[in-house]
C-alpha cells in the first residue's frame, strides 16, 4: 500500500515549536505553566492547531512598526 500524504493542520509540540521558532522544551514548559497557545489532546498527543499558533502569535506582537498580518489586512481592504 503507498503512503499517503495529508496536509493537517494540527501539529506536534516539536512540528509547533518550530513553526513559533522556539525550543521545543520551552514550548512544553509554557504549556505546563498555563501559558502560551491553546493546545488540545488526541489520543493523549498534544498537538496545537495552526490557527491557534497564528493567533497566539499576533496576540504577541508589540512593535510599532507595519504588521504582516493577513487578517487585518483583508479587513482594512473593504474600509472606503
Amino acid at each position: 500500500m503507498a503512503q499517503v500524504s495529508i496536509e493537517s493542520p494540527y501539529l506536534t509540540a516539536a512540528e509547533a515549536a518550530t513553526f513559533l521558532r522556539l525550543e521545543e522544551r520551552t514550548l512544553n514548559n509554557m504549556r505546563w505553566r498555563g501559558e502560551g497557545p491553546h493546545w488540545r489532546k488526541h489520543g493523549g498527543k498534544v498537538i496545537y492547531h495552526r490557527l491557534d499558533l497564528e493567533g497566539w502569535s499576533r496576540e504577541n506582537d508589540f512593535g510599532d512598526g507595519p504588521s504582516y498580518d493577513i487578517k487585518s489586512k483583508g479587513e482594512n481592504d473593504n474600509e472606503a
